[in-house]
């Protein structure tokens, strides 16, 4: 039973992920401190942030706003990744291996949403 956004293993992805894109950034040129780095940070850090923002929302239509932030925030790592790639700031090991896993992510939050828009609404008792 999922008591937390902690408990969401798409979160939990998230979180690793973060962590990947730290370690793989800490090796970019020194002039990309303020540039890419940061923007890769940035993304990255966004998407378990709102997953969790959005799981504390009391309403459906907020917590799914949430997730599309992430599942956008994911798409903007991508891309910047795909750019580190170009510009020989990662290999393409790392680019696959850091790819892998923004799939799974991506998959994870779109069951998630799939899983939140099928979920039935309470009916109001007595009715």
């Amino acid at each position: 039973m999922v008591k937390s956004y902690r408990d969401l293993r798409v979160w939990q992805a998230a979180m690793n992920l973060v962590e990947q894109v730290y370690r793989l950034t800490r090796a970019f040129p020194k002039q990309e401190t303020y540039g890419l780095s940061s923007q890769m940070q940035r993304a990255a850090v966004s998407i378990p942030s709102n997953i969790a923002e959005g799981h504390t929302r009391e309403h459906l239509k907020e917590y799914l706003h949430h997730l599309s932030i992430a599942q956008a925030s994911l798409a903007e790592l991508e891309t910047q990744l795909e750019i580190a790639k170009r510009l020989e700031y990662v290999s393409p090991e790392q680019l696959m291996q850091n790819f892998d896993s923004t799939q799974s992510i991506g998959r994870q939050l779109y069951a998630l949403r799939n899983s939140l828009t099928k979920t039935p609404i309470n009916p109001t008792p007595g009715t």
